[in-house]
């Protein structure tokens, strides 16, 4: 092999490391060809037979379904929920405020309560934090001061009796009932923003043409975006067509109109809405005054009732503002509203002790019939929660 190498051209002293290289590769390709035989033989090898012996797996048919018959479960069957009366309905909106007042005073008021200043003056501070204001507070107190000077409050329960009906004196109530006659009934409603004032409107809209009036809204909120859109869908839902003007307008322009249209359609009912504005501005007041000079020129004697629209939830806030409106335009009656989201229904008794303002209308929920006529009676056996007497 090194003569073969040599003849090839190698030189004589690599033949020997060349000669080595040569067997080292030709070793190397014969392991390579029999790992790959190896390999081929593995995979071409068949899979062992089954045992003969093995008994074949018998096939079993599948087990047969068995249908138990369930019962079916009969819906259990609600009772059907009545609906509220007008007495459980206004008791439901007053909860907050008879927690927060009676709830304390019956604590105040347990079975060995000693009656006497100590005891009066801790329902002072009763009466106060529950925003009946401190004039009414001091009126109220000083009454049954004077009552247990002649022996009238000789136990708890003649206290509280002598109690209700210092609250009850203090309350005054009225109706804004639209009377008939040739001239359309025209409610001006005033307030300041956000205390519900075009709400309240629709929910009167809707209650006044269920009683068969015919009711005309007249959109003199011309300042606050989109009031009129919403008094719209308010009319909409009344039934009642809304006489507007375009956003940024002259309300007097609006209430113009209005009256000629509640007179030429022969509307039984005008409410119209104002801008709501601070109570502490002059001049937005003074507009209400052109307002009320204007619908009185169209129509004599209109406005016939200025409804001014507080919001329960404000407190002695509230009566700060009745006590203002009602020396620009004279307030014929209070509507409160979110009286039933409030502890604070003790301004109710306070917008009478003070002002003298009568409450017409109290707003306990949501829906239109939870604007709720004022009833003086009805609101102190909801607030004292104790059954009407017969």
């Amino acid at each position: 092999m090194s003569g073969l190498f040599v003849s090839w051209g190698v030189p004589e002293q690599q033949v020997q490391l060349v000669v080595l290289l040569t067997l080292y590769g030709l070793v190397v390709l014969a392991l390579l060809l029999v790992i790959v035989l190896v390999l081929r033989a593995k995979r071409r090898a068949p899979e062992p037979p089954l045992d003969a012996t093995a008994p074949a797996a018998a096939e079993e048919p599948p087990a047969p379904v068995v249908e138990t018959e369930v019962a079916e479960e009969e819906p259990e069957e609600k009772p059907e929920e009545k609906p509220l009366t007008p007495l459980e309905r206004l008791r439901k909106g007053l909860a907050k405020t008879s927690s927060s007042l009676v709830g304390r005073i019956d604590t105040l008021l347990h079975g060995e309560a000693v009656i006497g200043a100590e005891l009066l003056e801790e329902l002072e501070e009763i009466l106060i934090t529950a925003d009946v204001g401190v004039q009414t507070t001091m009126s109220i107190v000083e009454a049954l001061e004077q009552r247990l000077g002649r022996d009238e409050l000789k136990n708890v329960a003649q206290l509280r009796s002598a109690l209700q009906e210092e609250v009850r004196s203090r309350l005054l109530g009225v109706s804004l009932d639209p009377v008939g006659g040739d001239m359309p009934y025209v409610v001006m409603v005033v307030g300041v923003n956000g205390v519900g004032k075009t709400t309240t409107i629709g929910k009167l809209a809707y209650q006044w043409q269920r009683q068969g009036r015919k009711v005309l809204l007249g959109a003199g909120d011309t300042f606050r975006a989109a009031a009129a859109d919403q008094l719209e869908v308010w009319g909409d839902r009344a039934g009642a067509e809304v006489i507007r003007h375009a956003e940024g307008g002259d309300p007097g322009a609006v209430a113009f109109d209005a009256a000629r249209a509640a007179v030429a359609r022969k509307a039984d009912v005008l409410i119209l809405d104002t801008a709501g504005r601070l109570h502490t501005k002059v001049n937005l007041m003074e507009e209400l005054k052109k307002v009320r000079r204007v619908l009185d020129r169209e129509i004599p004697g209109a406005p016939h009732a200025v409804l001014l629209v507080l919001d329960a939830t404000t407190g002695q806030n509230a009566v700060n503002q009745a006590r203002q409106f009602n020396e620009a335009v004279t307030i014929s009656g209070v509507a409160l509203t979110k009286l039933d989201g409030t502890a604070k229904g003790g301004v109710v008794v306070a917008l009478g002790g003070e002002l003298g303002l009568p409450v017409c209308y109290v707003g306990v929920g949501e829906q239109a019939e939870d604007l709720r006529p004022f009833d003086a009676d009805e609101f102190v056996t909801a607030l004292f929660a104790t059954e009407p007497s017969e």
